[in-house]
């Protein structure tokens, strides 16, 4: 086995549940939106395209879970016509989180994102972003396509966002091997 496949044994190991609750503690105080010097799943991040060159940036992101709820309206209605109580986003939480990312870097290209923690009231995903301005990217031709796309998570053309938008379901089906079309 090569070392990334002996990376995810180890994150989806108990000891490593344990780490991650100890670090959720120092996560919680961070802010919303935080750039890091590397990815917390390395075996993940490459998997999805990040290369350890100039270039590349990986942001962690926090969004909250759960339904979201409406200004309170002007005016005399029953409570349960107000809709307040409940307003779910059409799209993912991960595909929110790319959104946001891109928001705060927006020179920078949403390469791709991948989970990495939760608790009670918060998500964390990482997101991988590529500066297409850069040279080293420019140069290297499995990944100047970033060069000339912009805006990719705000169409949704991440992984998260093709899953947010219904692209991917069923794909597992349409192609499992042996099954006659």
């Amino acid at each position: 086995m090569g070392y990334q496949k002996y990376m995810k044994q180890l994150w989806k190991s108990p000891q490593q549940k344990e780490i991650i609750k100890e670090r959720l503690i120092s996560w919680r105080k961070e802010p919303v939106i935080l750039k890091l010097e590397r990815p917390t799943r390395l075996d993940r991040a490459h998997a999805l395209g990040y290369k350890a060159k100039q270039g590349f940036v990986v942001a962690r992101v926090k969004i909250g879970k759960g339904s979201s709820k409406r200004e309170k309206m002007s005016g005399g209605r029953k409570p349960i016509h107000a809709g307040q109580t409940q307003m779910n986003p059409k799209m993912n939480a991960q595909h929110i989180a790319e959104m946001r990312v891109n928001k705060k870097f927006p020179n920078m290209e949403v390469l791709n994102s991948y989970y990495v923690a939760e608790d009670g009231k918060k998500k964390w995903f990482e997101v991988i972003l590529v500066d297409p301005q850069h040279p080293c990217i420019k140069k290297d031709k499995k990944l100047n396509w970033v060069c000339e796309t912009k805006g990719r998570s705000y169409r949704g053309l991440t992984s998260s966002g093709k899953k947010s938008r219904a692209l991917m379901r069923g794909f597992e089906r349409r192609n499992k091997p042996g099954k006659k079309q």
